[in-house]
């Protein structure tokens, strides 16, 4: 949905709101100012800065080794070309898992130094203590259940969840724990696509799914994927441009024209 008001910044009430008027939410996770700009201007006003960056721009295998301060360079680079994007950072490994004060006092560090709108959590009923007391600080949270990015060395690698009864009955749980903490909507990952459609009918704020059916309140998707320039591609994910077959033409007639003296 396009704001009327382009100088207008989503709140966090607002995407409650989108879900009970039957509105989808379209969502990126990307990294820069020039690419959060494009999406700004193209409707797409909840921009995450995932720690995907990880992967898809710093060249590490997981998100394992992604740092806050790698988080909050980019985040601010994100503000700075979306300043009327409601604009969540995630917050990476072992940034908020110790204890709540450090998530807070981390979480701060995302307001105040980066300008971002909100902060991301992993996690469901074990993360929900958290999750209160950002927002009860005066945080906005969005919440992340199904398959845990972070969680990768634990779980074995990576896998859709939410096929048997067991598995939807603790979707549900993380759900409803993360809702009931306070946070204004919930990533669902790789969750099967009945399961997730359950969870998005029983919560009040929007489910935001990546992977998981056409169900959910609202879609997102990593930029680097829907625009053909990542090395590894998810099933799940739609590709609207091949990318980087055009940049290594330009790249080669550049490299051509120097060799040339053209």
């Amino acid at each position: 949905m396009k704001n009327n008001d382009k100088n207008r910044k989503p709140t966090a009430i607002d995407f409650i709101a989108r879900k009970k008027q039957g509105i989808k939410i379209p969502s990126l996770s990307l990294y820069d100012a020039p690419t959060a700009k494009f999406a700004v201007e193209c409707g797409i006003d909840l921009l995450l800065v995932g720690d995907s960056l990880g992967m898809t721009m710093l060249g590490y295998e997981n998100t394992i080794p992604v740092r806050l301060e790698d988080v909050l360079m980019h985040a601010a680079a994100v503000r700075r070309g979306a300043e009327s994007a409601f604009v969540v950072a995630d917050m990476p490994f072992m940034t908020y898992q110790i204890s709540p004060e450090k998530a807070m006092e981390n979480a701060a560090r995302f307001l105040q130094t980066a300008g971002s709108d909100g902060v991301k959590l992993e996690g469901g009923v074990k993360m929900a203590k958290t999750a209160a007391r950002l927002v009860g600080a005066g945080v906005p949270v969005m919440g992340h259940i199904g398959l845990l990015p972070q969680n990768v060395l634990t779980e074995g690698g990576y896998r859709k969840v939410g096929k048997n009864q067991d598995e939807r009955r603790c979707l549900l749980d993380d759900a409803k724990s993360i809702e009931d903490a306070g946070a204004f909507c919930i990533i669902l990952e790789c969750i099967e696509d009945e399961t997730a459609a359950i969870i998005s009918e029983s919560l009040n704020i929007p489910a935001i799914g990546i992977g998981s059916g056409k169900s959910c309140d609202g879609q997102i998707q990593v930029v680097t994927d829907i625009l053909g320039i990542s090395d590894f591609i998810p099933k799940h994910a739609k590709t609207y441009l091949n990318l980087a077959d055009e940049i290594k033409k330009a790249f080669s007639r550049y490299a051509s024209d120097v060799a040339s003296s053209s």
